[in-house]
């Protein structure tokens, strides 16, 4: 449902991503894992349409995102860090003016806002502006336009990043109940994310794929078989201080 195919990008001398390649299928979520820097949310940005590349390019449902991007992004659910809001709406508005934009009218356009704030937990919100609301409720609405559509293909960039951990568990969950019957990715550097919500886990380091597997095929790269060992041999590169 979605395939990557040798995605490059420079910003002058710097190399940001070099020829990152992959495919996400129905009932996968694909972890996208990388300290900062490494090239997520450049590679994400590209994948979605909000970033030309300098080379490749990424097939959604067979449409490709750079010679046909309406018809890429009609299958597509993207959720960005820091995901932008119009804070003077309340959620029933801001939803309702998302659906309109993407040509949902009357009855349909109100059967889809409800669907996607009953999907998103956030009946009891509903009626307030956005700016009123806390960081995990305005995560979720963000979360319910990117799923408004119901997408087949969903992309979330930092998803749960900055939330406690009641509002990680429920942003977690909503992404286990739509697995399914989409292909999810999604780009953090939280390693327990790989453990709540991956079924398969990419590395990403200095804009290259440094592993990919199942989360027990990474762990199994680490004699003491933990995560976090694995991905600070594959990502680090700082000198460690020697203590004088």
């Amino acid at each position: 449902m979605l395939t990557v195919c040798e995605l490059h990008k420079s910003f002058g001398p710097i190399q940001a991503v070099q020829g990152v390649s992959f495919t996400v299928n129905k009932g996968e979520v694909l972890g996208f894992l990388g300290p900062n820097g490494a090239g997520k949310t450049t590679t994400m940005r590209m994948i979605t349409g909000f970033l030309p590349p300098s080379s490749g390019t990424a097939k959604i449902c067979g449409h490709d995102i750079q010679e046909d991007p309406v018809g890429a992004k009609r299958c597509l659910g993207y959720l960005p860090e820091n995901a932008p809001s119009y804070h003077a709406m309340t959620v029933t508005e801001f939803l309702t003016f998302i659906a309109e934009v993407r040509g949902f009218r009357g009855s349909d356009c109100r059967d889809r806002v409800e669907a996607a704030i009953v999907k998103s937990r956030l009946e009891s919100v509903r009626n307030q502006t956005v700016e009123t609301l806390s960081k995990g409720y305005r995560q979720r609405t963000c979360f319910a336009q990117a799923v408004l559509h119901d997408p087949p293909v969903l992309v979330m960039d930092e998803p749960t990043d900055g939330l406690d951990p009641n509002q990680k568990f429920v942003v977690r969950q909503m992404i286990r109940d739509m697995a399914a019957e989409k292909a999810i990715i999604i780009s953090t550097h939280i390693l327990e994310e790989v453990d709540a919500v991956c079924t398969r886990a990419i590395v990403i380091a200095r804009g290259r794929i440094v592993a990919n597997g199942t989360p027990a095929e990474l762990r199994a790269r680490a004699p003491n078989g933990r995560l976090e060992d694995v991905f600070r041999t594959l990502t680090m590169t700082e000198e460690v201080p020697r203590h004088v």
